[in-house]
């Protein structure tokens, strides 16, 4: 990771995780401090872990709770340690960081959110991880500040992470792979709003963004947010953005 900030590729702050697990890492009604992040790091180069807990573990709401130098170490780490958040790099020896995450998402009740770590963003290989159910990733030439910025906006749930460059994925990679259901018959398991509110995620806009387009409150579009991802069956935007653009229910470009 780069010590100096640098701007990521495909646009700014892919993928904001599901709506139903808590939001409350950000702080809670009660005034009591929120507990830390807790974060797993996989990746088969010491120096990028190394830097990474440097980093992640000097903000004082994140912990660095385990290192994995291959996908094999890392499951049944993650199912262990029980993370909120992973880093995984996509690239790794034994077990890629594409099966790893979907090994850990199919095999948790409540499985952390996944940020995966790349050299490339135009690679099928982040656009598969992303379909394995990872939340978004990341570039390891990525400055500081977009790190940090990255882990807290997975945590917090409400907006893609970097989502010009999910679009540009899609854009490239869906077309190549099997819908899991036609534009039609996704449309259908949707009321008109959330109609609405999906094709403004799939935008990259935040639950904010949304109802300010909308006219409506921030807490009707979160319930929204919510309906969507459940009748769609997906557990967070990034899956639902990629369902979409997949079925052709929105179009590339």
């Amino acid at each position: 990771m780069a010590a100096g900030r640098t701007a990521p590729a495909g646009g700014g702050p892919v993928s904001g995780p599901d709506e139903g697990r808590p939001a409350a890492r950000t702080g809670d009604t009660s005034g009591a401090p929120a507990p830390p992040l807790r974060i797993v790091l996989a990746d088969d180069e010491r120096m990028v872990r190394t830097a990474l807990r440097a980093i992640l573990g000097a903000e004082p709401d994140m912990e660095v709770v385990g290192e994995a130098a291959t996908g094999a170490e890392a499951v049944p780490m993650i199912r262990e340690l029980r993370p909120d958040i992973v880093l995984m790099d996509v690239r790794m020896p034994e077990i890629d960081g594409i099966r790893a995450t979907g090994q850990v998402l199919a095999g948790m009740a409540d499985p952390p959110r996944v940020i995966v770590v790349t050299t490339f963003e135009n690679d099928a290989y982040v656009y598969d991880a992303l379909r394995a159910g990872a939340s978004g990733f990341l570039l390891k030439r990525a400055g500081v500040e977009d790190l940090v910025q990255a882990v807290r906006m997975v945590a917090r749930s409400d907006s893609l992470l970097f989502p010009a460059a999910v679009r540009e994925l899609a854009a490239r990679y869906a077309g190549a792979r099997t819908a899991r259901e036609t534009a039609r018959a996704l449309r259908a398991r949707l009321s008109d709003r959330e109609a609405d509110v999906l094709r403004l995620m799939t935008k990259g806009l935040t639950n904010a963004e949304i109802a300010e387009r909308l006219g409506v409150g921030p807490a009707t579009v979160k319930t929204h947010v919510a309906g969507v991802l459940a009748k769609l069956g997906v557990r967070d935007r990034t899956q639902a953005v990629i369902a979409a653009y997949e079925s052709g229910f929105v179009r590339a470009g």
